[in-house]
């Protein structure tokens, strides 16, 4: 399910909060915010125990006085909001006995971790922008591992793998996750929670929420998406060409003969673009294990294109080849499997952004890695 926040509720309770200030208090919240700029101390905390010390405030009122008064007082409502969805699901799981875990962005995973309290402690808790922060990872290293290391158990996960920093870049790749979720889960005891801030993400993002997501909860409602696709063709749909890569890009074509060359290529590369030493390790298995695939699985040759970019080196391999199972690279191997199939959940797994296109006779993988 998807939960959509936003801050509106929360202002209408900010709003009703600050009509009975002056009545409850004495003073109005313009009177609170001249009393703290002009007497209280400067710092938050400090200001916070004053205006509760000297005058009798309640703590969420010392807070929003001394949320406006520092100007995050809309950033408050927007947390609240967050965890209102977010914390009651975490409690309903643990109150069941179900394994746990939360997989959503560093501010936001802080925000849980101290509205739960020793709660935490219950739940297995992932920086998504760290373990997700290339979406091909997401299901076979996050949370299919999670309900992997529970298995006969129903689990409950929240994850938030669309935040308001992701790139136009890397959104159909997001895009694509949140749809080959539900493919993933299928048969699986899983309640999977992912929210969605409709105030800071593009509005069409929030649109492609509804597609991708059966049921959609807000802060006041709960309801289906009467707007949900079949999760394949919604990923087909983000299966879009990607630009040719800059005339300044090297080039090497792949075949039988240069699987040892092209590691030679890329690691040279990687390192003039100035890659760390882990990294260009990391580059060079992942274009390795596409070459390999690209010789192993097409008739044909490969083209290889390795090229430095603001963030660090993107390598893009073309070949005659089609991968028309849509969830390729996005599901564990079973162990007992004695070969293939592991090679992208691998380059998922080593990469920060992987995009691909297919259709029949034609394959462009394009990968990223950071400095």
């Amino acid at each position: 399910m998807t939960y959509t926040y936003d801050p509106h509720p929360g202002v209408a309770m900010v709003r009703n909060w600050i009509d009975s200030l002056k009545e409850k208090s004495g003073r109005s919240l313009d009177e609170w915010v001249a009393l703290v700029k002009k007497k209280g101390p400067s710092g938050t905390n400090e200001r916070r125990e004053w205006l509760k010390r000297e005058h009798a405030l309640g703590t969420n009122s010392a807070s929003w006085i001394v949320g406006v008064v520092e100007g995050t007082a809309a950033e408050m409502a927007d947390a609240d909001e967050y965890l209102a969805g977010t914390v009651p699901f975490v409690r309903a799981g643990l109150a069941a006995g179900e394994p746990v875990m939360v997989a959503v962005p560093g501010e936001n995973l802080e925000r849980i971790r101290a509205a739960l309290g020793t709660d935490a402690g219950r739940v297995r808790l992932h920086d998504m922008r760290v373990a997700g922060r290339n979406p091909g990872r997401i299901i076979p290293g996050v949370l299919l591992k999670f309900a992997a290391a529970h298995a006969g158990q129903p689990v409950r996960i929240i994850g938030e793998p669309i935040w308001a920093g992701r790139s136009d870049l890397e959104y159909p790749a997001c895009a694509q996750h949140e749809a080959l979720i539900n493919s993933a889960f299928a048969g699986r005891a899983a309640t999977i929670l992912c929210p969605y801030d409709t105030t800071r993400l593009d509005p069409a993002w929030v649109r492609d929420a509804y597609r991708t997501h059966p049921v959609v909860w807000t802060p006041t409602d709960r309801h289906d998406s009467a707007d949900y696709r079949d999760p394949v063709a919604v990923a087909a749909g983000f299966n879009q060409p990607l630009p040719d890569p800059p005339p300044h890009a090297a080039t090497l074509t792949v075949d039988i003969a240069t699987l040892a060359p092209v590691r030679r290529f890329v690691a040279a590369r990687a390192q003039a673009a100035g890659l760390p030493a882990d990294r260009v390790v990391d580059l060079t298995i992942a274009v390795s294990e596409l070459a390999a695939n690209t010789v192993e699985h097409t008739a044909g040759e490969g083209t290889l294109a390795v090229w430095a970019d603001g963030d660090g080196v993107v390598c893009q391999l073309t070949d005659t080849g089609h991968l028309d199972d849509p969830l390729a690279g996005r599901l564990p191997v079973p162990p007992d499997r004695p070969t293939g199939g592991r090679g992208l959940v691998l380059v998922n797994q080593l990469c920060d952004l992987v995009r691909v296109h297919t259709r029949p006779g034609a394959t462009t993988i394009r990968v990223h890695l950071h400095r």
